[in-house]
């Protein structure tokens, strides 16, 4: 099923198809008889018509239940292609908020602070609901270097979480930032 909320991406990357899996739980005991994390969940698979679609990789997750894998390594979730299109879309948008939840109705308290500060300097935004897509998040983990959401990104460039978008509101940096970014 192709994600709405993915128009940004959608946009910077036309032959690619944004979809979503929820996988819940733990995956099934390996090796010593203790469960993984699902690091490995969704992956990008190509198809013959060049679009990409989100799929469980079954094949991978059985071929670790055999007693040779006692462990492993998770793999990196920043693919070339995700990077591509998070570069066009960073650097499509004045102000892009990758947050939890939507501008409308946010999933947590820390993305509900950035967004009422934007919306308290007016300024134009728009916003990637990162719940929605595992890849992403973890992909955008990866591409800023920051391990938590919100990610504000301003002019192109990753400016920070909350703590730091709060930090800087309250000091004018953040005011005199955006209105550079704005003009420019």
């Amino acid at each position: 099923m192709e994600l709405a909320s993915y128009s940004p991406l959608r946009r910077a990357s036309p032959s690619v198809v944004f979809t979503s899996t929820r996988i819940t739980g733990r995956l099934p005991a390996i090796g010593s008889g203790k469960t993984v994390s699902n690091c490995l969940g969704p992956t990008i698979t190509g198809k013959i018509n060049c679009r990409v679609t989100l799929r469980r990789s079954t094949a991978l997750l059985n071929g670790l239940r055999s007693k040779k894998f006692r462990s492993f390594r998770c793999l990196s979730a920043l693919t070339p292609e995700l990077r591509t299109t998070l570069d066009k879309v960073v650097a499509s948008q004045k102000v892009l908020l990758f947050m939890k939840g939507t501008a409308e109705f946010p999933q947590c308290g820390f993305s509900s602070t950035v967004v009422q500060i934007l919306k308290s300097l007016n300024v134009p935004f728009e916003t990637i609901d990162v719940l929605e897509n595992e890849i992403l998040r973890q992909g955008l983990k990866e591409y800023s270097n920051w391990p938590t959401f919100p990610q504000l990104y301003i002019d192109g460039e990753f400016f920070g979480g909350c703590d730091i978008t709060a930090e800087a509101y309250k000091s004018g940096q953040l005011q005199e930032l955006l209105e550079k970014a704005l003009c420019s």
